[in-house]
């Protein structure tokens, strides 16, 4: 036996919102755990996206349009990921932990192209 659910009336303004969600989802090519692959540790990403997104509520930015908690799976375990629009994913490298490489390399190269 299968269970419908039906609803006399849609809520417009819901229905717009979960197409803009998806559509903001379609944006999103990265994932939070892909910083595992360039040396950070689950902690140290943590720490970037929470960051992260206070940044971007600071400065006014929508954070759905660009922060999406998922969940993925790694070496046979569910992790708690989050996948990053490309602003999203620059924001987090940026306020990653400052002693990796990787991350000096991207700050550097970020404002090298900013002062030309």
């Amino acid at each position: 036996m299968e269970l419908i659910l039906y609803t006399k009336e849609y809520d417009t303004a819901n229905s717009i919102r979960n197409f803009m969600d998806f559509y903001y989802n379609l944006q999103m090519n990265h994932l939070a755990s892909d910083f595992l692959q360039k040396g950070l540790t689950p902690t140290q990403i943590s720490e970037a996206v929470t960051l992260a997104i206070k940044i971007a509520k600071s400065s006014g930015i929508e954070i759905r349009k660009h922060f999406k908690l998922v969940y993925s799976a790694i070496q046979q375990e569910i992790i708690q990921d989050c996948k990053l629009s490309h602003l999203g994913y620059g924001l987090v490298l940026m306020n990653a932990s400052s002693n990796l490489k990787v991350v000096g390399d991207f700050q550097v190269k970020l404002l090298s192209e900013f002062f030309k």
